[in-house]
């Protein structure tokens, strides 16, 4: 059965899930890649740089590599796709991962504005909803074909559908670091209320682990 996940999400301990003022040279906000830190030594990240040799084990990579288990598409938020705000002035931004995008499935980005189909190398193939978060993830389990659907972010994506109740898992990689300001994941959210209960819980050097499973 397909289950929608939030997979290796890192938040600060201050509850930030991005920095503030996203932009070209800031594409995770303000001090936002300091959330990252447990994931970019790992193995995992590495290869998806193409690197394929090199990287870490371990706790970290455990989990990086667990993020992709099972995955058959995702759903992004437009900023996840990038700093275009607005109307597409043109086909010409395709991501901010260049030809070959990490993900090797069909990757659904909500928008306001319509927008072609991309299709990248790899199996990635970019589709633009303008329908909101329940035709995203109707189309995504449609094309997952009974594996699970991943949120991918970023933090306002991931709230709403929280907030409709609508997330089975989520993988949160609680990052040493504080930002100070940002976009908080869990403001106002009571997740025991929703049905979520913490399943598991790891810590590495560089991060703390919590698997968050929606059982009631």
């Amino acid at each position: 059965m397909t289950k929608l996940k939030v997979q290796a999400f890192a938040v600060s301990i201050d509850g930030y899930g991005a920095g503030p003022r996203q932009s070209l040279e800031h594409p995770l906000g303000v001090g936002g890649e300091s959330l990252h830190e447990w994931f970019f030594p790992t193995r995992t990240f590495k290869e998806m740089l193409g690197g394929g040799e090199g990287g870490s084990s371990g706790v970290d990579d455990d989990f990086a590599r667990r993020s992709f288990d099972n995955m058959g598409a995702w759903i992004l938020g437009r900023n996840m796709f990038g700093p275009v705000r607005g109307p597409w002035p043109d086909d010409e931004w395709k991501g901010w991962w260049g030809s070959n995008p990490p993900y090797h499935v069909p990757v659904f980005v909500l928008t306001h504005h319509p927008r072609a189909s991309i299709t990248m190398e790899g199996g990635t193939v970019f589709h633009f909803v303008t329908g909101g978060i329940h035709e995203a993830l109707e189309r995504a389990r449609e094309a997952a074909q009974g594996r699970d659907v991943r949120v991918g972010g970023g933090v306002a994506t991931v709230r709403q559908y929280l907030q409709a109740g609508l997330l089975d898992e989520i993988h949160l990689a609680i990052s040493p670091t504080l930002l100070g300001s940002g976009e908080a994941l869990l403001a106002g959210i009571d997740l025991l209320q929703l049905g979520f209960r913490v399943t598991e819980h790891v810590a590495s050097p560089h991060a703390s682990h919590v698997v968050l499973t929606k059982l009631v």
